[in-house]
């Protein structure tokens, strides 16, 4: 393949992953006009066009989805043979940006960062805390952590933990004046703190367990806040009950700061996924970072 060749086909995946020309420039570095010249380039020589503009984004041809599903594979592995080359008996440098929700932070990150500062001190880490879904290609990421339910097909993505316990919690101060609620009808005569998507504009269901199966149902919020640190501290000054992550409260369940309610009605929720472009330029630094994240998890289960 002729070198042009090469460098049209990362063209035409970075305009796949970003929905547009504009974005691929930005994300490959380059202008507009350049990204359009070597995509015509590219349909030119294969005679066939690739995309089709809508009036939001350009979406792929039939041709041009045949050659995302043979071409993206193929160059990722490739674009990782030489990035582990050009590492080779080098230390581990350069920057990562990865978005990723607080929870996540809070519950994987944090206790682990320590480390792998002092293990990997040329690796520079750049995390945006954002309870919002990101466009990591658009925002300029390497990466982004999120529960499994919530990644886009078109990305790899990495499995960083189990799946995850859910936790309804509140303070023993509240649950002594209020009372313990037995079933989730009990919420309707209880503060219930909830959480409002950023994205969605939409409040966050409250999902139980019935008769074996995950059941949404409507508590009434008291108290409504578009960040989980905001609605964990809420629920740890006693303003009522709350949704989180098991792990994000286990210290405070430890510590006897919060107890959980309703726990064999309460179901799980996916585990928490690092995700990626197949064309991102830091598969290797990912790589470190992801293996000893992982390294980490395991050491803190044993």
């Amino acid at each position: 393949m002729k070198r042009w060749d090469t460098q049209g086909l990362t063209v035409f995946l970075a305009i796949a992953e970003a929905g547009s020309l504009r974005g691929a420039a930005r994300v490959l570095g380059l202008g507009p006009p350049a990204v359009s010249h070597q995509l015509k380039q590219l349909e030119r020589r294969l005679g066939v066009d690739l995309f089709t503009r809508t009036t939001r984004r350009v979406e792929p041809t039939e041709a041009g989805r045949v050659l995302l599903a043979r071409a993206a594979p193929a160059l990722a592995e490739l674009d990782e043979a030489l990035e582990a080359a050009r590492t080779k008996g080098q230390g581990r440098t350069g920057r990562l940006r990865i978005t990723l929700p607080w929870s996540a932070y809070q519950a994987i990150f944090a206790p682990l960062l320590p480390g792998f500062m002092a293990a990997y001190p040329d690796i520079r880490l750049d995390l945006s805390i954002d309870d919002a879904l990101v466009d990591i290609v658009e925002e300029g990421f390497h990466a982004g952590v999120r529960l499994g339910g919530l990644l886009s097909p078109d990305m790899v993505a990495i499995p960083l933990t189990p799946p995850l316990k859910g936790a309804y919690s509140a303070t023993p101060d509240y649950l002594a004046a209020h009372g313990r609620p037995r079933a989730p009808s009990d919420l309707r005569h209880h503060a219930c703190i909830r959480y409002r998507n950023i994205g969605s504009n939409r409040l966050a269901d409250w999902t139980f367990l019935a008769d074996g199966r995950v059941t949404p149902i409507h508590t009434e919020a008291h108290l409504t806040l578009d960040s989980f640190q905001a609605v964990v501290q809420a629920i740890e000054r006693g303003l009522g009950i709350g949704w989180s992550l098991r792990p994000v409260v286990e210290e405070a369940y430890a510590l006897g700061r919060l107890e959980p309610v309703l726990e064999e009605w309460t179901p799980g929720r996916p585990p928490f996924y690092l995700y990626y472009p197949r064309r991102t330029n830091r598969l290797t630094l990912l790589g470190v970072f992801v293996d000893f994240l992982r390294s980490g998890l395991r050491d803190e289960r044993t």
